[in-house]
């Protein structure tokens, strides 16, 4: 049995199927991952406490006053709210945008407009008050008052808060910025404060050299919630009364003490347009410039095996010698091959064009006002687009400028005239000019007006027509000389008194 076991064939062995290799696990470098993300998230400033520059707050007392804020930075649910182009970035990185005419276009024209047209002092009642008027007219210009609130504008566009400060003497006679006791102290509107001839200026100061102090911020219901008391200035506390704040674009309230009590300004509003903007425009000025690619299919074998490649750099130089469209280019007829390929440029005016447009979109400013371009097409015009703007314009007085322009008037009255008179008051003038034709044909109009009520409807008399005319400021009639009742009156009660006279003597 065992010469027939010798014999048996031996059972085949199963083979395994080979085992797939898997492929090696992916691994992305931390540090690699990290650097990415910063790139993709230029826009997104981390939200954090703000911390003025050494001076601001008296050193003995900074970490108290930092210690106010009690904003949860770090908790879970706030730092879920920063997503997208969020957090303060900080005066010095908004003060590096103010370089950028972009930015700078865009602030220096919103308060440039604010303060074309001004204002015009009014009163009501039946007195005259037209050498009040003058007064106080005069002493706008006297302390600056247009230049100073563009000023203030302009920090409001790139900082995000503009603050006046109100420079009066004390009643000692020496200005309060000299008086640390007196700058924390109530400047109430009253002529017990503010005595005549007591002020001196109004001066800016950027938001970077001042810090909130006291602020309540445990009640919402009390009418000082999230308003600062008072304010440090290079290590002087002073009152928020002596100060007129500008925010045109303020934060809710869990974000005010990270912006230093600031509003958003306009250059970190319009950030993301204008480097969108910059980087389109670089984009089709390097496509513009590398439009056309030329180039030689020559013999490398040499350069490729490892040769110097003298060769082949003198033969570059000798085709950029010759590449001129009035030039005659030289090929070897079996080793050598010219060609060229040309990027199409037709559409890239558009893009850069709609670029540039969405700088104007955000900060609402018309194109022909930002750039100076006018529409292109037939009968195509920005007087629309300019009247929608003139009409935000105004909006933005009457919320900036109304209240603070309030104040400046108050105290110059207070200080030039010794009290407040409520009757006057001020409006805005019509950012919007006529033409000259336009005005021609208003005066047409309002004079057949006239006519019809002089002379047919005789609900008008010809000196209450003259006197319109006299008092229109526009109009070329303006200094005409009107027809004083009181002395006809006069006239006629003498020639009236002359006539009985006579008639006595006659008898």
């Amino acid at each position: 049995m065992k010469l027939f076991d010798f014999f048996r064939r031996k059972p085949t062995a199963v083979l395994s199927p080979p085992e797939e290799k898997k492929p090696p696990k992916l691994k992305i470098n931390p540090v690699a991952l990290s650097m990415a993300k910063a790139k993709k998230l230029k826009y997104i400033h981390p939200f954090k406490q703000y911390q003025p520059p050494a001076g601001v707050i008296p050193a003995d007392i900074r970490s108290a006053v930092l210690a106010m804020d009690a904003t949860p930075y770090g908790s879970q649910d706030f730092a879920g709210m920063t997503t997208g182009q969020s957090g303060f970035p900080g005066y010095p990185y908004l003060a590096q945008l103010t370089q950028r005419p972009e930015f700078r276009k865009m602030v220096d024209v919103f308060s440039k407009e604010m303060t074309r047209k001004w204002i015009t002092l009014t009163s009501i009642g039946e007195d005259d008050k037209s050498e009040q008027i003058a007064i106080i007219e005069k002493a706008l210009k006297t302390y600056e008052v247009r230049e100073i609130f563009k000023q203030a504008m302009d920090l409001e566009g790139f900082f995000g808060r503009g603050q006046i400060y109100i420079e009066v003497r004390t009643p000692k006679g020496i200005a309060a910025s000299t008086d640390p006791v007196e700058l924390q102290t109530k400047l109430f509107r009253s002529d017990k404060k503010i005595t005549k001839g007591s002020l001196v200026a109004f001066r800016c100061v950027e938001p970077m050299w001042t810090y909130p102090g006291v602020y309540n911020a445990s009640d919402p219901l009390a009418a000082d919630y999230y308003k600062p008391q008072s304010w440090y200035v290079m290590g002087k506390e002073v009152h928020d009364s002596r100060f007129l704040m500008f925010v045109s674009r303020p934060l809710p309230d869990v974000l005010k003490a990270a912006y230093n009590f600031g509003g958003l300004s306009l250059s970190q509003l319009a950030e993301p347009y204008v480097d969108n903007w910059l980087r389109t425009r670089d984009s089709v000025g390097d496509m513009v410039h590398s439009y056309s690619t030329s180039g030689v299919a020559t013999n490398m074998q040499s350069t490729l095996a490892g040769g110097s490649g003298d060769d082949l750099r003198d033969r570059a130089e000798l085709f950029e010698l010759y590449r001129d469209n009035r030039g005659v280019m030289f090929l070897d007829k079996n080793t050598e091959e010219f060609f060229q390929y040309n990027t199409p440029l037709s559409g890239l005016d558009t893009l850069q064009a709609q670029s540039q447009e969405h700088m104007c979109s955000v900060s609402s400013i018309p194109l022909v006002k930002f750039t100076g371009i006018t529409p292109n097409g037939l009968n195509a015009s920005s007087d629309g687009e300019i009247r929608v703007f003139y009409d935000d314009i105004h909006a933005q007085q009457e919320a900036v400028y109304r209240k603070n322009l309030k104040q400046v008037i108050d105290i110059i009255q207070l200080s030039e005239l010794g009290e407040i008179d409520p009757d006057i008051s001020f409006k805005f003038e019509p950012l919007m000019e006529l033409s000259d034709e336009q005005k021609a044909n208003i005066r047409k109009t309002e004079a057949e007006t006239d006519d019809i009520l002089v002379n047919n409807v005789g609900s008008l008399s010809p000196d209450e027509s003259r006197e319109r005319l006299a008092n229109d400021p526009d109009s070329p009639y303006h200094s005409l000389e009107l027809n004083n009742n009181d002395d006809l009156k006069d006239e006629e009660e003498t020639e009236d008194d002359d006539s009985e006279d006579f008639s006595a003597s006659a008898a």
